[in-house]
């Protein structure tokens, strides 16, 4: 697997992120709904990755710069045919790496508390994130779960 950061140009990716936000939508409420859409993604406090197996689009995910210490996985997925191959643990830990690389100290994330989000919880929980108060604009809700982890730079 090939991860890039993307300039999210390639029409495959908006593709891709629409299934993503289809997903969501079709899962929570609208008011829940906290993903980034294309404009969203494009943003200079946002990094944007790609993961690619040959030609095909298999990933994605992204960084959001909070403060200049935190930052906040966004948009983080695998292709729905791809999901248990161990994708989502490689692309997890390029982040991971490149926010350490950055400085970043702190890393949050929302995801939903449903169901269908139990395999995002796990993948997360298997890193080390740990679940925490709703940060920067959230606000308590029913359907999101939050989670951080610190980042320790090896000595």
């Amino acid at each position: 697997m090939e991860i890039r950061i993307d300039d999210l140009s390639d029409p495959r990716i908006a593709a891709f992120l629409d299934e993503h936000l289809t997903d969501m939508r079709a899962t929570s409420p609208p008011e829940s709904t906290h993903a980034l859409d294309l404009d969203g993604l494009k943003k200079p406090d946002v990094t944007f990755w790609t993961a690619w197996v040959d030609s095909d689009l298999v990933g994605c995910g992204a960084l959001k710069e909070l403060t200049p210490t935190h930052a906040e996985i966004k948009s983080m997925r695998i292709s729905s045919s791809l999901r248990g191959s161990g994708l989502a643990s490689k692309l997890l830990t390029h982040i991971l790496q490149e926010a350490e690389q950055r400085g970043y100290h702190k890393l949050s994330l929302e995801t939903g508390s449903m169901e269908f989000f139990k395999p995002a919880r796990r993948l997360y929980e298997k890193f080390g994130f740990q679940y925490c108060p709703p940060f920067a604009d959230y606000r308590e809700d029913p359907n999101s779960v939050f989670m951080e982890l610190t980042i320790t730079t090896a000595a």
